[in-house]
């Protein structure tokens, strides 16, 4: 069983001593996110767990604790979104300094393939067009070379709550900030866009360059759920990816995870995991973010 901890929520950022103590008593009580009364009771026994999959902002945390996470026997790897947007749309983040110190760290303690950079999602905007994206990329590739090996890129999807929150940026914000088209056919009611239409061909354009660049400084580029314009294959620049990913997992640890995770959306890769986080208010309010609710 993988633990993903957590698609819902940045638990390694916000509530790391919590989880500590979950893995102390050895399991955590989880509440389906969409039935509240239906609590499901998840082993955290080291021989119940194939591997921790953490995803964060903010790796400091686990690089404090990262000895003693293995000495408790657990295998993990992590996941830090890095993008580096204005504090219009990112207003409590930590710094990308202080993130791409901790991972070069941890990199070192850990190996990089372990430790896996995610810029998501590629949002475009009056303030983080293509031409922001590629500069703010580049800046952050070649500052992250050496340190991780594999970059996941995705654009960003509609939600109500995150188009709200755009929404009222646009009616606010008096700089002329507007948010820009990603897909070919725009759902008539938000939600995840990527699962029935397919990217303008400008926006793939984007995410070949960032590939790309990427290249450039050593790391492999994958993509999260994504399609190309048009009916034809994927270009090999950019790998159809996944983040719970059964081929890295078999790569590191020699585990077999065969399967898809059908909770998933589905152009997802991942294998099956068990998420313990929660949605909710994030102390981050990142705008865009899905699971702010």
């Amino acid at each position: 069983m993988v633990i993903s901890v957590s698609r819902r929520c940045d638990i390694p950022r916000f509530r790391f001593d919590w989880f500590l103590e979950r893995l102390d008593a050895g399991f955590v009580e989880v509440a389906n996110p969409y039935n509240t009364a239906q609590v499901r009771r998840v082993s955290l026994q080291p021989g119940d767990v194939d591997a921790l999959a953490f995803w964060t902002r903010d790796p400091r945390p686990i690089l404090a604790h990262a000895a003693e996470l293995e000495t408790r026997g657990y295998r993990y790897y992590l996941m830090v979104s890095l993008t580096g947007y204005p504090a219009l749309l990112e207003p409590n983040c930590p710094g990308a300094g202080a993130v791409i110190r901790a991972m070069g760290e941890l990199a070192a303690k850990i190996g990089p393939e372990r430790l896996i950079w995610r810029y998501d999602p590629v949002l475009l905007t009056t303030v983080t067009g293509p031409d922001f994206h590629r500069r703010n990329f580049r800046q952050l590739a070649e500052a992250l070379e050496g340190a991780v090996r594999r970059v996941i890129i995705s654009v960003y999807d509609e939600y109500r709550g995150s188009q709200k929150r755009l929404e009222a940026l646009e009616a606010h914000s008096g700089t002329g900030f507007r948010a820009l088209a990603h897909y070919e056919d725009e759902p008539e009611e938000a939600g995840p866009a990527k699962d029935g239409g397919r990217l303008l061909p400008e926006v793939w354009t984007l995410l070949e360059d960032l590939a790309d660049i990427a290249g450039e400084a050593g790391l492999e580029t994958r993509s999260c759920a994504e399609a190309p314009p048009g009916d034809g294959p994927e270009p090999g620049r950019i790998i159809p990816g996944a983040c719970i990913d059964g081929e890295l997992l078999h790569r590191l640890w020699g585990l077999d995870l065969p399967g898809r995770d059908q909770y998933q959306r589905p152009r997802c890769g991942c294998v099956p995991s068990v998420d313990i986080g929660s949605y909710g208010p994030c102390p981050a309010a990142c705008v865009y973010c899905y699971a702010w609710r």
